[in-house]
């Protein structure tokens, strides 16, 4: 072969991968978002951190880890028939220690494929405590919500532009050394992007903290889809009017433009649930909703998944088991401890801390509605 047919071939390879990346890096079509879905069975499950867990930070660590208990818990999920869970990593986690923290979630992974549970893994997260630290975790506030949960990337990331090449790097890091593994259902690269907190933690908040994860947001996603992944890419809208693009925030039209499948919250009564489903339906990509069933609010299991199942989208309750993050404790608790009290009916959690289920009618419940065979919603 002539030099020049060497060059002339070496240049089209070279375009060829190129192409190839690119498209990669583009946002799913509907097309290619309906044929992932159609090969999922019905996704239902619940977002998952372990009851020896305050929050994502003491999940992972290394002197915390605890794959013995996660086994246990996961193996109680199996046996109702969920098979995915919703579970939270952190970029800080990425900071202390890359190496040892992709172990412990290769791990993980292998737990939760012995338990046929493929999870869908959270990259950040605008919830809660603004100010993370690592290492050892503090004791839960004695009957609040959620009460050590922190935010990724804590508002001193979010608000200095030298950190966005650590962010990069835990982004690209953990999505390239999973991205072709097929234990990962997707992936969400950020929950509740402007939670600015009301009633917790909103006098810490950065006063720009919206704008600055509206610029952070896409970059997010560029990240993750240049390490090529292949789960589809997604995060949630979760409040508001989302009716018409023109009643959505700037933030909810984003969310949705980026994500290959569509997710949602949704913690109402099945009719407002139904309402929601339909408004998102116009979308014409799969629906996931990866939090809902707050008793307290009016959001059931024995509500919620008939609509669900009615219109074939994904379900991911809050929460699992009882433990260090007491999100069995509704969201009142903040303004009003439940210090000596029990709360008339827990507000999330499907097993107490020894696997008892909570109301045995409902995982009774649960068990007949999973084991039935994968709905098929009119039209799709």
């Amino acid at each position: 072969m002539s030099a020049v047919r060497r060059v002339a071939l070496c240049l089209v390879i070279f375009l060829l991968c190129h192409a190839a990346a690119a498209a990669q890096a583009q946002r799913w079509s509907e097309q290619q978002a309906r044929e992932w879905y159609q090969r999922q069975p019905w996704l239902v499950g619940s977002n998952y951190a372990p009851a020896y867990a305050i929050n994502q930070l003491e999940m992972w660590q290394a002197d915390t880890f605890d794959p013995r208990r996660i086994d246990t818990e996961l193996g109680w999920a199996e046996r109702i028939g969920m098979n995915t869970m919703r579970v939270f990593l952190h970029d800080q986690l990425w900071q202390q220690d890359a190496e040892g923290f992709k172990r412990r979630l290769d791990e993980f992974l292998r737990i939760a494929q012995r338990h046929r549970i493929r999870p869908m893994l959270v990259l950040f997260d605008s919830v809660w405590d603004p100010d993370p630290k690592l290492g050892k975790q503090r004791a839960p506030r004695p009957g609040v919500h959620n009460s050590g949960w922190v935010q990724g990337p804590g508002r001193a990331a979010l608000q200095d532009p030298a950190q966005q090449a650590r962010l990069e790097a835990y982004v690209k890091g953990v999505v390239g050394a999973f991205s072709k593994d097929d234990r990962i259902l997707a992936w969400d690269i950020w929950n509740e992007p402007d939670n600015v907190n009301p009633g917790s933690y909103e006098q810490l908040e950065p006063r720009n903290k919206v704008g600055l994860v509206l610029a952070l947001l896409p970059k997010a996603f560029a990240w993750a889809r240049a390490a090529g992944p292949t789960q589809p890419l997604t995060t949630g809208v979760w409040k508001g009017d989302w009716s018409s693009p023109e009643k959505m925030t700037e933030m909810d039209r984003l969310q949705v433009e980026l994500s290959d499948v569509v997710s949602f919250h949704n913690y109402d009564s099945p009719t407002e649930l139904e309402r929601r489903i339909n408004w998102l339906q116009r979308y014409n990509r799969p629906l996931i909703c990866t939090e809902y069933m707050a008793r307290g609010n009016g959001s059931f299991f024995m509500g919620s998944l008939p609509v669900f199942r009615k219109y074939n989208v994904a379900a991911i309750n809050w929460g699992l088991v009882q433990g260090k993050t007491q999100t069995h404790l509704p969201w009142d608790s903040w303004q009003r401890p439940y210090t000596d009290r029990e709360p008339t009916i827990w507000f999330h959690e499907v097993f107490r801390n020894d696997g008892t289920p909570y109301i045995p009618e409902e995982v009774d419940y649960l068990k007949r509605v999973l084991a039935a065979p994968k709905a098929k919603a009119a039209g799709r």
